[in-house]
């Protein structure tokens, strides 16, 4: 390492050193335009922030790990993989559309896996009340 001083430049009283800059002619000259003239615009189109498309990845995995009714569970994780991926690229389109697919394959897996609790309950339920009439005949 060089410990060489540095030397600094000889300081005037002055706090921004005045340049020889060439103003520019619209800085100073403003018009106002006359009647029948024509004007030329510039327009820039800006896109409406648009936030990014959902990939349901939460959700797939718990559907994989609980309600894995026929796989479907994991074919959401699947499809909300592809939908990660296609967000990562870029392809906001595809993303949605995988990220859809998920989300009904998520969808279809709770309810299905709902109804099968449901039915579940219903058989464990009636057939105990049959259990318990064959066990006191009286009754």
């Amino acid at each position: 390492m060089d410990n060489t001083p540095y030397a600094f430049p000889a300081r005037n009283n002055q706090l921004f050193p005045h340049h020889n800059y060439e103003h520019l002619k619209e800085e100073h000259e403003i018009t106002a335009v006359h009647p029948g003239a024509t004007v030329s615009s510039t327009v820039i189109s800006m896109h409406q922030y648009q936030p990014p498309p959902r990939d349901h990845i939460i959700w797939s995995i718990f559907s994989t790990l609980y309600v894995n009714f026929c796989c479907l569970g994991f074919m959401a994780l699947v499809f909300s993989f592809k939908a990660r991926d296609r967000k990562v690229v870029g392809d906001h389109s595809g993303a949605s559309s995988y990220g859809s697919t998920a989300k009904c394959l998520n969808i279809m897996a709770l309810v299905l896996s709902l109804l099968l609790l449901i039915l579940v309950i219903v058989l464990l339920a009636t057939g105990v009340i049959a259990v318990s009439k064959a066990m006191h005949p009286g009754d």
